[in-house]
């Protein structure tokens, strides 16, 4: 009987139970990336094409040109893998007609070989 009034008053003089912790607060889910989004790049002298979209190519190696050009880039490094080549060839046809480009080649090995160009831009 002593037993049964020490675990009674154990239990009545014990502290009461942790409460659960608080949920911590969800961070909204950012929406899965449409094809539409606009990607947003930060400019440097080179760029790498690997994560686009074939067809995206040309108007992101234009508008890359344009925004290097405009903050004085004199070369710029165009990286669009080895793989068949098609990408490069693509990359390279835009470098040809393109008024900003003054002329470009394959990179040298220490910089990527014919998986890059480079290409000199204009300086007005």
């Amino acid at each position: 009987m002593l037993g049964r009034i020490r675990d009674l008053l154990a239990r009545l003089f014990a502290p009461p139970p942790a409460a659960p912790p608080e949920p911590e607060p969800e961070e909204p889910e950012e929406p899965a990336p449409n094809e539409d989004d606009i990607a947003v790049l930060p400019i440097e002298d080179s760029i790498d094409l690997h994560g686009f979209q074939p067809r995206d190519i040309p108007s992101v190696v234009e508008e890359y040109l344009r925004e290097a050009h405009a903050r004085g880039f004199v070369e710029v490094r165009l990286i669009h893998g080895r793989g068949k080549g098609v990408q490069r060839r693509v990359v390279q046809s835009i470098l040809a007609k393109h008024p900003l480009v003054a002329s470009f080649r394959d990179a040298p090995a220490s910089r990527g070989g014919w998986g890059a160009t480079v290409a000199l831009l204009r300086q007005e």
